[in-house]
């Protein structure tokens, strides 16, 4: 499929993980793909930000904007999470967490608007089901993905009259690098994994190229009736009501 052959993404964390894999499937069907983080990206055209200062997001956006031309497609997906209990979390960790989760996705997209608007581009947000749910110790995360999603339904009811779509994609448990790590460290990794599988209706956890696949259909024009939602990718897991052990 070439269904983003001549457009311009721009996919915030996209060196690793979930945003590489939707860097890579933007690529694949025609897109110049542009990432943004900390650091070098080689295998893309990198864009070298700290997102705990709200200020190089918008240089970011602009950036894409003086190399490319333009920008069809952005793709918030940068994000941290820290374990803490509220009483135990200092204010700085707390707006940390949210700086980067939220007010970083409020100024991209602030950016980005002159420049989606005059070619009818779409916004994607990397949510979470914990914008849904929690997990314990995770309040600073929930609080700012739940705002995530908040502000894709805000964006939607004030821009999609003016060709510029936001939705949202909420994952679940993904086998990413970080996660495939996590699972390595346990005790018994192949117990945990048959435990981890047993909360998802499929029996698995996600892969980063299904997240991919979700979002970049909703980048598309195939969903050209779809904006201000919030997409669950969770294998079913936030369907399932809890039973008794």
């Amino acid at each position: 499929m070439t269904r983003f052959k001549g457009k311009t993404a721009l996919v915030t964390g996209g060196r690793s993980g979930i945003g590489q894999a939707i860097a890579r499937r933007l690529r694949e069907e025609g897109a110049r793909v542009f990432t943004a983080q900390r650091g070098e990206d080689r295998e893309f055209e990198g864009i070298p930000v700290d997102f705990t200062d709200p200020a190089t997001a918008a240089r970011a956006v602009e950036a894409v904007a003086n190399r490319a031309g333009r920008l069809d497609v952005l793709v918030n997906n940068a994000g941290m999470m820290q374990e803490s209990l509220v009483e135990d979390m200092s204010l700085e960790d707390w707006e940390r967490t949210v700086t980067v989760n939220l007010t970083t996705p409020f100024v991209l997209i602030k950016a980005a608007l002159p420049h989606l608007r005059a070619v009818g581009g779409t916004i994607v947000n990397i949510g979470s089901i914990e914008g849904l749910g929690s997990n314990p110790k995770h309040a600073a995360y929930c609080a700012s993905k739940a705002g995530v999603h908040g502000l894709t339904r805000a964006v939607a009811i004030d821009h999609s009259a003016e060709g510029v779509r936001c939705n949202a994609v909420a994952p679940g448990w993904i086998d990413t690098d970080l996660n495939v790590d996590f699972v390595e460290s346990m005790p018994d990794p192949e117990g945990f994994r048959r435990n981890i599988g047993k909360i998802h209706p499929v029996g698995r956890t996600g892969k980063p190229e299904e997240v991919a696949s979700l979002v970049a259909w909703l980048a598309s024009s195939e969903s050209s009736f779809v904006t201000g939602q919030v997409w669950a990718i969770d294998g079913g897991r936030m369907a399932k009501l809890s039973l008794p052990q």
